[in-house]
């Protein structure tokens, strides 16, 4: 019986284990980049966002889109309304406004969330190698939703795409892969 016990744990803790994005802070995506470029993707969150609780636990902790993010991309959650300090570019950015007594419902938005052109919550921010901003997508996305941005972005397709009608093109020729 302990061996089965012990079997279940192992098999559980492995299965959970391989359904989680490996979440890293900005800061250190940034330092990750130095070493081993790659792109980052950075969900934008607040604490009291109802569409970013479903993001999370519909979309970041889907099998496909875990896979492909922890092979393709750092990936950082960032609270849009928190009070971290985060050093990006030479620059300090912090939220001057914020109230500790607001810090489960609406705050005041945090000055990088305003520099990455955050204007609804939850946004995706996606960064090139270099840490420059290729594009926030703004709303919830599902698991085939976001695959679009995933892999237009982690092949620099959208290099190529700089117009809505080729925007159009590509959408309707992409045909999605993951569950969702």
């Amino acid at each position: 019986m302990k061996r089965i016990l012990l079997l279940l744990a192992v098999f559980t803790t492995a299965f959970t284990n391989a359904q989680k994005i490996n979440w890293v802070t900005f800061e250190e995506a940034i330092g990750l980049q130095k070493k081993t470029p790659k792109k980052i993707m950075m969900d934008v969150y607040t604490s009291w966002c109802g569409p970013c609780k479903m993001l999370d636990k519909n979309t970041f902790h889907n099998k496909d889109v875990v896979d492909y993010v922890n092979k393709n991309y750092y990936a950082v959650k960032f609270n849009a309304e928190g009070n971290e300090k985060v050093n990006y570019k030479g620059k300090v950015f912090s939220n001057p406004n914020y109230n500790p007594a607001n810090a489960k419902r609406r705050n005041s938005a945090h000055e990088l969330s305003r520099y990455l052109q955050v204007q609804a919550y939850p946004t995706i921010v996606f960064l090139d190698e270099k840490g420059e901003v290729i594009a926030p997508i703004r709303g919830y996305q599902t698991p085939p939703q976001l695959e679009l941005y995933l892999k237009m972005f982690s092949k620099d397709d959208h290099k190529e795409i700089d117009t809505q009608e080729k925007f159009n093109v590509y959408y309707k020729a992409f045909k999605p892969e993951f569950k969702g």
